[in-house]
């Protein structure tokens, strides 16, 4: 059977992607591949639940653009589907006079950006907000909010199903073959035949591509990011979401508070390099995936430039003392004992062979697979957004 196009992973942004194709053309024969036996096992499904204005994005870029459209598309999409999520805002706080500048810098990214409800605030304002915090100066940002991805992907899921669209769970892909004007897609357990194939497998989108462009110059660097759970004694500390100034210079947001939607708070992640793709666990090691990763020349170059950086998220990572101290910043109440070791995910983060880690979602494409090669946080919350970008472009191959 020949498809007309065949999706690769079941993450959150493959599933809206078919799903906004199968809203803008019914007619389409459209197939699902994932290598789990479920959808949202991975970055999806570990992710820490925030519901992106769009604040830190460079606007007039795809994460700027796609974030805060698909933040109105997501809230659209929970009410009508009765998804739960919550808008309960979130500060940003400066613990230092030194970081004024610079969260002046993301206030006026969010103005830029078209979040004109989001307010400067003293430190009587932050306290009103969050009474346990510490801080000079800060942000309020109300469109911010709280939502379960998972359950976000299982909902488009049982619309594609309903739709029409052949889901193939527990199916891996191995092989990309390009015919002249199809695509045989070969897994582990059958071949599918595709006018047109889109690779959103997510932690090895690169390795899907380079199934068909051998000389790709990009590669998917993992990085765990672990979190603590308060202890439900002390979940009181905090309020909604607390944000640290992020460090302009790394694409991380630094370890903060978040209130989840199925109950608790969970402080961090932190940021370490994983020895594996999908190593959830400290102990976690794949040999050759480590080997990809530290003999690419850009991991090389990010590594000699942040590797100061690098040792002290590592630090954290053996240390809850550490961790903790970094938390405190943010709330001086918080001890050592009221943390309770949480998850961890695996955050794909695409970095080019120059060295850059690669900060806005990347698309590309050729006449036979559509290929997004970047889609780190906020691709959850612009995950409808990306699937009728990737949708739009799909569309143009049958015209």
């Amino acid at each position: 059977m020949t498809y007309d196009i065949v999706v690769i992973g079941g993450g959150i942004v493959g599933l809206a992607t078919a799903l906004r194709l199968k809203e803008s053309e019914p007619t389409l024969n459209i197939a699902l591949i994932e290598k789990e036996d479920e959808p949202a096992r991975h970055q999806t499904g570990n992710n820490s639940g925030v519901i992106h204005s769009g604040l830190y994005y460079k606007p007039g870029s795809l994460k700027a653009k796609n974030c805060i459209d698909g933040y109105w598309q997501l809230i659209d999409f929970c009410q009508k589907h009765e998804v739960p999520f919550d808008l309960c805002g979130k500060i940003v706080v400066a613990t230092d006079k030194s970081e004024l500048q610079a969260l002046e810098n993301i206030y006026q990214r969010g103005i830029a950006n078209g979040l004109t409800k989001t307010r400067k605030i003293d430190v009587a304002e932050m306290r009103e907000y969050e009474p346990h915090v510490n801080g000079v100066a800060g942000l309020h940002v109300p469109y911010t909010g709280i939502v379960n991805y998972k359950v976000v992907a299982q909902k488009y899921a049982k619309l594609l199903e309903n739709a029409g669209v052949s889901l193939f769970f527990n199916h891996k892909v191995l092989d990309i073959k390009k015919q002249t004007n199809v695509s045989d897609v070969v897994t582990d357990r059958k071949t599918l035949v595709a006018r047109l194939v889109i690779n959103c497998a997510g932690l090895y989108s690169d390795k899907i591509a380079a199934l068909g462009q051998p000389s790709l110059d990009v590669r998917i660097i993992p990085f765990r990011g672990e979190y603590y759970v308060l202890k439900k004694e002390k979940e009181y500390l905090v309020k909604n979401l607390i944000y640290p100034v992020p460090d302009p210079n790394f694409p991380f947001l630094g370890v903060h508070f978040t209130r989840m939607m199925k109950g608790g708070v969970e402080a961090g992640p932190n940021a370490v390099f994983a020895f594996k793709r999908e190593g959830y666990k400290r102990t976690d090691f794949d040999w050759t995936e480590f080997w990809e990763s530290v003999r690419w020349p850009g991991f090389q170059k990010v590594a000699t430039k942040y590797w100061q950086t690098g040792l002290g998220e590592y630090y954290r990572s053996f240390s809850k003392a550490a961790f903790t101290k970094a938390l405190q910043k943010l709330i001086p109440e918080i001890q050592e004992s009221d943390l309770v070791e949480g998850g961890a995910g695996v955050r794909a983060q695409a970095c080019d062979r120059t060295g850059g880690l690669i900060d806005d979602f990347l698309i590309l494409e050729d006449s036979h697979i559509i290929n997004v090669c970047n889609a780190p946080s906020p691709a959850a919350t612009s995950s409808l957004a990306i699937g009728t970008t990737v949708a739009q472009k799909a569309l143009l191959h049958f015209k």
